[in-house]
């Protein structure tokens, strides 16, 4: 089983709520769900949200959304992917991340092909960047997520769930990279106020079509527009 586990919470300190607000009238989590079940390959969605009160709304509209909702640790997110894994009875796990509402499903597919296809025990298309923040994508075998829980004993690692899978001598890693390092700076993701102002501005403009907008599709919007980039290229 293939499952793609979405981390959310509503605890962002830099911007609050963050993946409920609404972007092209809809909240920000329903987009990231829509895309990670588009991805070729992935046969489940699972939401994996900390277990706090707060978080009651993300696990309903979750539910709503038809992800399978699993609750865990908020700062143990590691601990939290983990118990999504074994709740779905997941083979391989692909790794998205909330506040990426374009988030592209061919982008997750390839790198949920290469995985399978080079016997990795671990795929990104993070190392070495080359496509936009706001595409990011991992994807581990179970196997490989269970020896990191086991292993991985410092906060940081926990917290960020792959350091230990991304680092360690013992697993065997593959990348999807683009051939050019251009797209690199680029910020596509949600933090900041102005992050959304970008998002907004860019949904606004994509072309209306049935299906999550693709890489090629945004990338074409942004470079019209040189003034959408420099909402947000400022933040880090």
């Amino acid at each position: 089983m293939k499952v793609a586990v979405v981390q959310a919470r509503t605890g962002s300190t830099r911007l609050p709520g963050k993946v409920l607000r609404p972007l092209a009238g809809r909240p920000v989590l329903a987009h990231v769900l829509e895309r990670a079940a588009a991805v070729a390959g992935v046969e489940r969605v699972c939401c994996a949200i900390p277990d706090s009160p707060g978080n009651d709304a993300l696990a309903e509209l979750a539910s709503e959304l038809g992800a399978v909702v699993v609750r865990g640790p908020e700062h143990d997110v590691l601990a939290r992917y983990l118990a999504a894994a074994r709740a779905t009875e997941a083979s391989v796990v692909m790794r998205i991340t909330s506040d990426c509402p374009l988030f592209d499903p061919e982008v997750g597919a390839r790198v949920l092909s290469r995985l399978t296809e080079s016997g990795a025990d671990y795929c990104s298309n993070l190392e070495p960047r080359s496509w936009p923040k706001g595409l990011d994508c991992e994807a581990f075998a179970r196997g490989a997520l269970e020896r990191a829980a086991a292993a991985a004993t410092e906060a940081y690692d926990r917290e960020h769930v792959t350091p230990w899978l991304r680092t360690s001598p013992e697993i065997r890693r593959s990348n999807v990279s683009l051939d050019t390092d251009r797209y690199a700076g680029w910020r596509w993701t949600l933090d900041y106020s102005e992050d959304l102002a970008f998002l907004q501005a860019v949904f606004e403009r994509l072309p209306t079509a049935d299906g999550p907008a693709e890489f090629e599709a945004v990338r074409t919007v942004v470079e019209a527009d040189p003034a959408l980039a420099a909402l947000n290229a400022h933040l880090v």
